[in-house]
């Protein structure tokens, strides 16, 4: 049996044990696992200065940079994550009442952990804890391959919350981090299919496309997020300047930054050179129609085909549209059914725009960037998933369950 195999097998075994334990268990443990963090912290700052090292020698974007980059305020981040989570009710286990059929026998649906997760993810070390407290919580275990950027990072985090398990007298394995970044191995990973339930990517189009085309197992897709505010003709105007200021510039690596500006013509007089000047200090690069770019220094014309980049960073693309209808189909084309935002005062155009936007987050009059597990209610978040099964949007515990049918009889038996 190869390497993989046994992770794989042994995350398996872990799981079983993970399923079965009391919601008061999982309770202690991830609060613990949040004190653990807070107290091992010079070490995973350690290991994380290896890797910011490593970003910096082989000229790793800022963007990325920044998504691998550990502080006291993103270890504290996790740290509470996990506390959140562990506050959060826990379905597992629960029993739903069906019927009883006129032969007696009775059925009902119990909630059930889904098994073995398996995380495929680029440089976000954080996604090592926010992963394991969300299927600790669901009664799941979880393997993480992260990539080489955030390896030592990732070995860090997880042997501290490794440590947890052990005084809590659980199998370390139920989080796994792959220690060998190599490529082969998540191939290998993608076709452990008796032991893996689930594989969920995070991380680039070219990642995400590798790992849905060469999986046996279940894939959710964190696919990119290109993200629009659509700036109606009754927006009021300070409101959707704030919005896509905050969208825009308060954290550009993120996949829940704007990337795309749409602004009806009614109101681009006035809107554009608003933005103009609210981007002049943070230096935001435009990228826009013939109708945007004069009102912007330095802008760029781009084609219509050239819509829909995933920046993660400083730069953006606008365009005027002639309406609502326009706005939608741009949106259409070019989203990527992650998060999109209108600004608008008529409630009826909000309305239809969250009924008739396919996104898996539809925002109106407020920023793309509360399109986050956290900011949503779920605590944490194990991804974003851009696909409809099983899931879509922000992903927490009830995501990372599902179902099984309890049927009770008295001997009955099938004519």
């Amino acid at each position: 049996m190869n390497l993989i195999t046994n992770i794989a097998r042994s995350a398996a075994k872990a799981a079983k044990v993970m399923a079965i334990q009391s919601a008061e268990t999982k309770t202690k443990l991830l609060n613990d696992m949040a004190m653990a963090l807070r107290d091992k912290k010079a070490q995973i700052f350690k290991a994380n200065a290896i890797d910011i090292d490593f970003a910096k020698e082989n000229g790793l974007s800022e963007s990325m940079t920044d998504r691998l980059q550990l502080n006291d305020a993103r270890i504290e981040d996790m740290a509470i994550g996990l506390e959140t989570v562990a506050k959060l009710p826990d379905s597992v286990g629960s029993i739903k009442e069906q019927n009883v059929m006129p032969n007696g026998i009775k059925i009902s649906k119990m909630r059930i952990p889904l098994g073995v997760i398996c995380m495929i993810f680029e440089a976000r070390p954080n996604v090592t804890a926010d992963a394991a407290g969300l299927c600790i919580k669901s009664g799941n275990a979880v393997i993480l391959r992260g990539g080489k950027e955030a390896l030592n990072s990732s070995l860090a985090i997880a042997n501290v919350l490794q440590d947890v398990l052990a005084a809590y007298q659980l199998p370390k394995e139920i989080v796994t981090v792959i220690a060998d970044p190599d490529r082969d191995l998540m191939t290998q990973l993608l076709k452990q299919k008796k032991y893996i339930n689930l594989v969920i990517p995070r991380g680039g189009e070219g990642l995400i496309n590798f790992v849905s085309e060469n999986s046996q197992i279940p894939v959710i897709q964190h696919y990119k997020g290109v993200c629009h505010l659509y700036v109606d003709k009754a927006a009021d105007m300070n409101k959707a300047l704030e919005i896509l200021a905050n969208g825009k510039t308060q954290r550009t690596g993120v996949c829940n930054a704007l990337e795309g500006l749409l602004v009806h013509k009614d109101v681009a007089e006035v809107f554009l050179p608003m933005v103009a000047e609210r981007f002049k200090a943070p230096n935001v690069q435009v990228n826009g129609c013939a109708n945007s770019v004069p009102y912007f220094e330095n802008s760029k014309q781009i084609a219509l085909d050239e819509f829909g980049q995933e920046y993660l960073s400083l730069e953006i693309a606008v365009r005027v549209v002639d309406d609502f209808s326009q706005a939608v189909d741009h949106i259409d084309q070019f989203g990527s059914n992650h998060t999109e935002v209108i600004c608008t005062e008529d409630v009826q155009e909000a309305t239809k725009f969250q009924q008739l936007v396919d996104a898996s987050v539809v925002m109106v009059n407020a920023s793309s960037r509360f399109s986050d597990g956290s900011q949503l209610g779920l605590g944490a978040e194990i991804g974003i998933a851009t696909t409809k099964l099983h899931a879509y949007g922000p992903m927490g515990i009830e995501s990372l369950t599902t179902e099984k049918y309890l049927v009770n009889g008295d001997g009955q038996v099938r004519d």
